[in-house]
Parts: structure tokens; C-alpha cells; sequence
């Protein structure tokens, strides 16, 4: 049995690792090796999440293996417009398949209730991701140049609209 809940700072060596461990086995086939590695090095330092957390703007959730082990992750961030970003949506590959992270989207979105979107940016070649954005919900609103230090790659821009409250 898992469990989704909010992040805390006793989560943070435990997500910092499950982020290195996603980015790697995801973007090095798409990104090289070296490039993700630096990349995931310095964007998912437990200090850097650390400071997200503390970030208002910022939610943060864990999924939480029965033995206390973090299985998955997920962020959204909220900018001064209101609207929302699903910024990150990370699982070990035991929980593919399991429902887990459609567990993680949706306690996402339960906790954006009455907000009228929500958005992801998605590397091009994540074809898994795409898929699975694209089942719950998602459709593709913009290409362009990807984000966060990932030059040479393009992004999916994909927005889900919400019901309203």
C-alpha cells in the first residue's frame, strides 16, 4: 500500500536520489549521459529542494511505500498570474504500471480544485510521459525550445482544463 501526502524535509535525501535516478535512466538517451548528469546534479540537490519547499508558490507530494520508502514525487508550481504547472511527476520504475502515478497527477489536481488549467512542459522523445499526459486529459498547446537548461531539445507544452468547482 502507498500513500500520497505532502512533502517534508525528511523526504528530501530520499526524493533528491529518486530524481537523479528518473532523469538519468529518462533523459540520458535523448540528452546524452554527461548533460543529464550535470543537469540533474545541480537542479535536484537536496538543498535546491529544500528551498522549493519552502516556497509558497510550490506543492510538494510523495508517494510512500508501506516500509516508509519515497516511490514518487510530484510538483506544481503556481506563478503570480495563478496559473499552475505540473513541474515534475517522478516514480521508481518497481511502480510503472501500478497506478501510482496517476495517483500522484491526481492529488495534483485535488489540490488546485477550481483553478481552470493546469500545464506541463515535456522534453520531445519522452514518449512515455506524452502517453501517459495525453490519457489523462492532456493535450499538446505548444511546441518550443525546451526549459531548464535542456538547449538543443525541443518541449511539449500540454494544458488539461479542470472542472470548475
Amino acid at each position: 500500500m502507498t500513500r500520497i501526502r505532502a512533502m517534508t524535509k525528511d523526504d528530501l535525501a530520499a526524493v533528491s536520489h529518486l530524481l537523479g535516478q528518473s532523469w538519468r535512466r529518462t533523459y540520458s538517451p535523448i540528452m546524452g549521459e554527461q548533460a543529464t548528469t550535470r543537469l540533474s546534479d545541480d537542479k535536484h540537490a537536496p538543498e535546491k529542494l529544500a528551498a522549493e519547499l519552502a516556497d509558497d508558490n510550490k506543492m510538494s507530494f510523495v508517494a510512500e511505500r508501506a516500509d516508509g520508502m519515497i516511490a514518487g514525487y510530484a510538483l506544481a508550481v503556481m506563478d503570480s498570474r495563478g496559473d499552475v504547472m505540473l513541474d515534475r511527476l517522478h516514480i521508481e520504475p518497481g511502480a510503472f504500471g501500478s497506478g501510482l502515478a496517476a495517483d500522484l497527477l491526481h492529488a495534483v489536481l485535488a489540490a488546485h480544485a477550481g483553478i481552470p488549467s493546469i500545464a506541463l512542459e515535456v522534453i520531445e522523445g519522452n514518449d512515455r510521459a506524452i502517453a501517459f499526459y495525453r490519457k489523462h486529459g492532456f493535450e499538446m498547446v505548444e511546441r518550443r525550445p525546451a526549459a531548464h537548461g535542456v538547449g538543443g531539445h525541443a518541449s511539449l507544452i500540454m494544458r488539461r482544463l479542470l472542472p470548475r468547482a
